[in-house]
């Protein structure tokens, strides 16, 4: 089922993957769920602690498949990509979720806990109450970036003991996070790792706020490293020894062997910081539920181009739409 470099073809300025990644965040395109049904509804994952999901129902909602949709660091049910996916999904027929991560989403006062790339128990359970409460039997659960490896990780752990999960999506999954912190850290990342440890450091201010006795920030002024902020905040709170330990457990390369459902992955052979070199290994090139398709340019994320025929610039959300609605 493995194929490589699919029809994606990135023009010339947009094979730098620093733009590729980035213009998708800025161009202006119209996400709006005008007209679409929405209810929010909060999903009990563990004590004290609710997820909540935007949720898009069909009008005959039981005998329409469902996506659920799982953002990556620092984003939210309001991300671009996230509305982009969900309004394509409901117009091919399908019931859309889109979860906010544990904190995010302006819902830090739902939980005591941070969320973290190892809460794939969430989905699981997220999964099985759809299933048992609701009596849907086509479940999709579609991740990007941290979201992948978690709905990756959700899947492998399931192994197939959940017949209503129907199949996964994965765009650039960190499914090992050891080496992808480390690459977001390197220099030429600076970019993406100021962005992304300035809101970490934001939300944990939100949470001190909201929990006053649990959070300790005398520290968080002076960390400049994200894999310092997980060591001290994220790591203890996922009950993980150190960063060292969270990064090692919370990859979903150790249970990809046990994923029994129909399974993409999309990367992109120049992301700056999910080595592709993750993905050429035999578990995943010859693992018989997924297929791999990692053309040479992308970006985190990114997968931007000019009208082809007759689609949009968002290569990987048509993609993830084609593969959702294939027979089975």
């Amino acid at each position: 089922m493995t194929q490589i470099g699919a029809s994606f073809h990135a023009t010339l300025p947009l094979r730098n993957a620093h733009l590729m990644t980035l213009v998708p965040n800025y161009w202006r395109r119209s996400i709006s769920l005008a007209g679409v049904p929405q209810e929010s509804r909060l999903f009990s994952v563990g004590p004290d602690t609710q997820l909540q999901g935007l949720c898009h129902w069909q009008s005959d909602r039981t005998s329409s498949p469902t996506a659920v949709l799982v953002h990556g660091l620092e984003g939210s049910s309001e991300s671009h990509y996230m509305r982009g996916v969900a309004g394509k999904a409901y117009r091919a027929g399908f019931n859309v979720i889109r979860m906010n991560q544990r904190t995010c989403g302006g819902t830090e006062h739902l939980t005591p806990t941070l969320y973290n790339s190892g809460l794939s128990g969430d989905y699981r359970s997220i999964v099985q109450e759809l299933a048992c409460s609701d009596g849907l039997d086509r479940l999709w659960l579609i991740g990007y970036s941290m979201g992948g490896n978690l709905v990756l990780k959700a899947a492998g752990e399931l192994a197939g003991s959940e017949p209503a999960l129907a199949g996964v999506v994965a765009v650039c999954p960190n499914i090992d996070p050891t080496q992808c912190v480390q690459a977001l850290e390197e220099r030429r990342n600076w970019l993406y790792h100021r962005h992304f440890l300035s809101r970490l450091k934001a939300r944990m201010r939100r949470k001190a706020a909201l929990f006053p006795d649990k959070w300790d920030l005398a520290e968080l002024s002076r960390i400049t490293r994200i894999s310092d902020f997980d060591d001290r905040y994220t790591a203890p709170d996922g009950g993980y020894r150190n960063s060292t330990d969270y990064y090692d457990r919370a990859g979903a390369r150790h249970v990809i062997d046990s994923i029994h459902v129909p399974t993409l992955i999309i990367t992109a052979q120049d992301d700056p910081f999910i080595p592709y070199s993750m993905f050429t290994v035999p578990l995943i090139q010859r693992h018989p539920h997924i297929r791999l398709v990692a053309p040479p340019h992308g970006g985190h994320c990114g997968f931007f181009h000019w009208n082809a025929d007759g689609e949009d610039h968002y290569w990987g959300e048509n993609r993830i739409i084609e593969f959702l609605r294939e027979p089975r």
